[in-house]
């Protein structure tokens, strides 16, 4: 009896081994939570290098192969929970865009441009008012409670009162971690108007000042050196009461990913490098113009919420933005205009962002008619906000407008550093570990370029020669140029970079 009882509890402690998914699955779930593998390790009692081994193809045995599975397992349904939260509210999301867009954009965008400070095709995505409540006819739960709400904010159903909200963050709101994916509306009792935003570029300054006693220099290469940290910071603070949620570290595609450690990724930014092939005969001054926070001025572009989703056909969503494979147009302007997609040699396909394709689908409408529309491919979007950053754009020009009137050039180094590498560090850098966005990175940058290619393109519309068009800010021309463009050092103008002839008299 003794040896069929040894053979019951054998087959009773008997145990199939449990089944886990493939080695790129195991690492995609854990990136996709936004986890280290020192983080997982530390839950599971193993090292790093021993999860980077069950990445690779080997498999763990025993009782610590159950609690592998058991995470890889409630990480996918953690996964497919925010994905379907997700989807319900970027569908939301777009509802409420749509509504907000007007025929009217054409002619706003015309005027932002001639001030040089809003993308070309600018509209007003995002406000800080209340016009966007509306009372149901049936309650709808609330997207933060689940209880039932007789209102709705952008399209989201939810209560305006925090004391009626059965969800303990109503009242005070716990940051979301990283990797929460999503839209998600503050209620409109908590949004946070300009004048509550602390000053926090001045208090930085005068801190520095203070710690190197008054040494100009000193205080400029500590604040300069601490820029990104006090950027993201300054970035939450705006951020505070805005109607959306971000996702800061989404998972990206492959062509969005640099193909080696030093090289590059696939999207073509649309940098200007044009110069005029001939001038008319005679002597001519050209004057090299500077244009101001070029980089500050295109935070204002359309930038995607959430994590980008593929679709293919040659259809544009206004609602959403991203990037997309094109076949760009045939250029037959290059004599005197340079090419809306900068310089490229080779023909076919390219993969551009939003505010590349938004200018070539504006300028080959009907008002500009300079071209053929692009033809599509497929295409990387979320749904889509142009007024995301505004606040942290408005908070940095402001500082910087201050500055240049006090002549304080240590607030307009540290204001400088802070935008210019806000925008370089969001890709792929060890220097901002609190967002990883290079779509973001890509889609700014482009929008700068952007913002130059008009300048050009209202030099040449005003009856000035367009002589050459470099990087974001270098605009080169012959003729009146102050009858177009205001001279100064703010956003809106430009200043002068050099003076220089061609030819003879």
């Amino acid at each position: 009896m003794t040896d069929f009882g040894a053979i019951d509890a054998l087959l009773a402690g008997a145990k199939k081994e449990v089944p886990l998914p493939s080695a790129e699955e195991r690492r995609t779930l854990r990136e996709e939570l936004n986890l280290s593998r020192a983080q997982l390790a530390q839950a599971l009692g193993v090292s790093p290098s021993t999860v980077g081994g069950w990445e690779s193809g080997r498999d763990p045995s025993g009782e610590v192969r159950e609690k592998y599975a058991y995470f890889l397992e409630g990480a996918r349904g953690k996964l497919a929970a925010e994905a379907a939260e997700a989807a319900e509210a970027a569908e939301a999301a777009e509802a409420a865009e749509a509504a907000e867009e007007t025929s009217a954009e054409d002619s706003a965008s015309s005027e932002s441009n001639s001030q040089g400070d809003a993308p070309a095709d600018a509209g007003q995505a995002e406000d800080s008012g209340d016009d966007d409540v509306d009372v149901l006819t049936a309650p709808q739960p609330c997207v933060l409670c689940g209880e039932p709400a007789r209102h709705q904010v952008a399209g989201f159903p939810q209560h305006l009162d925090p004391a009626e909200c059965g969800s303990a963050e109503a009242a005070q709101p716990e940051p979301q971690p990283q990797s929460e994916q999503g839209v998600r509306v503050v209620p409109v009792g908590r949004r946070l108007q300009t004048a509550d935003t602390p000053d926090l570029i001045g208090t930085a300054v005068a801190s520095a000042l203070a710690e190197h006693s008054g040494d100009v220099e000193s205080a400029t290469e500590a604040l300069v050196k601490r820029a990104i940290p006090d950027a993201m910071a300054l970035l939450d603070h705006s951020r505070m009461g805005g109607r959306y949620d971000v996702v800061a570290h989404p998972w990206m595609p492959d062509v969005l990913r640099k193909q080696s450690s030093r090289g590059a990724d696939q999207i073509w930014e649309a940098r200007p490098k044009w110069s005029r092939s001939e001038l008319p005969a005679g002597k001519h001054e050209i004057t090299a113009l500077d244009v101001n926070g070029a980089y500050l001025s295109a935070l204002k572009t359309h930038l995607p919420l959430g994590q980008l989703e593929h679709s293919t056909g040659n259809h544009h969503d206004r609602r959403r933005a991203g990037i997309h494979l094109i076949t760009p147009p045939d250029w037959e302007h290059d004599a005197y205009l340079p090419n809306p997609i900068g310089s490229r040699d080779e023909p076919g396909p390219l993969w551009v962002t939003e505010s590349t394709l938004r200018l070539l689908l504006r300028i080959s409408g009907p008002k500009y008619g300079l071209c053929d529309p692009p033809e599509i491919h497929e295409s990387w979007t979320s749904g889509a906000t142009e007024g995301l950053l505004e606040k942290f754009r408005i908070a940095l020009k402001d500082a910087r407008d201050r500055a240049i009137a006090d002549n304080d050039d240590v607030t307009l180094e540290y204001v400088k550093a802070m935008y210019s590498k806000f925008v370089s560090t969001m890709g792929e850098s060890n220097y901002n570990r609190e967002l990883y966005r290079p779509d973001w990175m890509h889609l700014i940058r482009s929008q700068a370029f952007a913002n130059l290619w008009w300048k050009a393109h209202r030099a040449y519309d005003e009856g000035l020669m367009v002589v050459r068009a470099m990087g974001t800010d270098e605009l080169h021309v012959i003729g009146d140029w102050r009858a177009v463009f205001a001279e100064g050092r703010g956003v809106t103008e430009v200043k002068v970079k050099d003076v220089y002839t061609v030819g003879t008299g």
